[in-house]
């Protein structure tokens, strides 16, 4: 029997001696990095609040096997912050809608959830009306004519059912429920009411796709109001990513179980430590990026080398050769190596050791 399914739902009930000592460790990191990043000066949080929604963004949606152009989510989220990025790569409509959701649930984290708002989420990450292939109720609760909705993972053609979900003609009154119990204030935990409201909503799945993103959006929502703070300097949806498999499963065995969650907000719990310890290789790649710029803050280069330099901090796939770089900046093979030659002079870049074949380039960090 499906959780939704007992007479008790939702009356969720956990062990909180079981929990207590790892919500005081998570509550800890979470003082301790907000602590951090609150000794940077301005622009550094601002560095690092866009690495982070940028990795949020991109890792929420590659749950779901949908990879985004990065420079795409880089883009849409700088011009609607604020921030310089400058970019050849407009952001699609779909792009633009996936950041417009994660930004109104972060950045206004204070505001009531309601219908209409999930109905907007909706509807941003839907713009055509269609997913893939699929026409789908957009901006509306899933319709009756579809019957209980299965949720799967897995490929094509080898899908794992993990549970059904309630009748469409229970969506509006559960959903109500829900959000009732999300706008009020109520005594447990935030961290432990984020990890409930993933774990509720889910459960419900109200709409005809995008549940898992939504969810997570409203995880993150709830997650800006325990940190009391709309700056995000760590991922969760990353971490879900790295333990996909794990992150299905436990969802899965809660579904089938009874009302005790003690087990779902033990991974939960696990999960987001995990995403707040891994934020700490993002400040540390942050101050070495402000480090390295401070330090030739001087020295004179043009558009195409401050692009690859940036590109080299921000994870470059593979080895930076003088093909890559002319393919990468569409110039020539000759003007590149001089690109790269003036880089070297100025101590900027260097050959990597044992190059082999192909000589190859890595940033000079001292």
């Amino acid at each position: 029997m499906y959780i939704h399914l007992n007479k008790n739902w939702p009356r969720f009930k956990w062990d909180d001696e079981k929990l207590i000592n790892l919500l005081a460790d998570v509550r800890n990191l979470q003082g301790r990095l907000l602590g951090k990043m609150g000794n940077l000066g301005f622009k550094l949080q601002n560095e690092a609040v866009f690495e982070t929604l940028t990795l949020d963004i991109l890792k929420n949606n590659e749950i779901e096997g949908e990879l985004l152009d990065t420079e795409q989510v880089r883009s849409s989220i700088a011009k609607r912050l604020g921030l310089d990025f400058k970019s050849n790569t407009p952001p699609g409509r779909y792009v633009e809608g996936v950041v417009e959701m994660m930004l109104d649930a972060t950045q206004n984290y204070s505001v009531e959830l309601s219908k209409e708002r999930l109905f907007d989420w909706h509807a941003a990450l839907f713009p055509t009306g269609r997913s893939g292939m699929h026409k789908i109720t957009v901006a509306d609760w899933r319709k009756d004519d579809r019957g209980p909705m299965q949720v799967v993972s897995g490929a094509m053609g080898r899908e794992k059912i993990h549970f059904e979900t309630p009748v469409p003609n229970l969506v509006e009154p559960e959903m109500k429920q829900f959000l009732d119990w999300f706008n009020a204030a109520i005594d447990t935990d935030d961290v432990f009411k984020a990890a409930i409201a993933h774990l509720w909503f889910l459960t419900i799945h109200p709409f005809d796709d995008g549940n898992g993103r939504i969810a997570r959006a409203i995880t993150d929502m709830q997650l800006a109001r325990s940190d009391k703070s709309s700056q995000r300097f760590y991922s969760l949806s990353s971490q879900i990513l790295q333990e996909r498999k794990n992150y299905y499963n436990i969802l899965e065995k809660t579904q089938k179980g009874n009302l005790d969650i003690t087990a779902w907000l033990t991974w939960f719990l696990e999960c987001l430590r995990k995403s707040i310890l891994a934020s700490e290789g993002i400040l540390s790649s942050i101050i070495l990026k402000a480090k390295f710029w401070e330090a030739h803050k001087e020295t004179l280069i043009n558009g195409r080398q401050q692009k690859m330099v940036n590109k080299l901090f921000d994870g470059f796939e593979g080895k930076l050769s003088t093909s890559k770089w002319a393919k990468i900046c569409k110039c020539s093979t000759d003007t590149a190596l001089r690109d790269i030659q003036d880089l070297e002079g100025k101590g900027m870049l260097k050959k990597e050791a044992g190059g082999g074949r192909s000589t190859s380039y890595m940033l000079n960090l001292v």
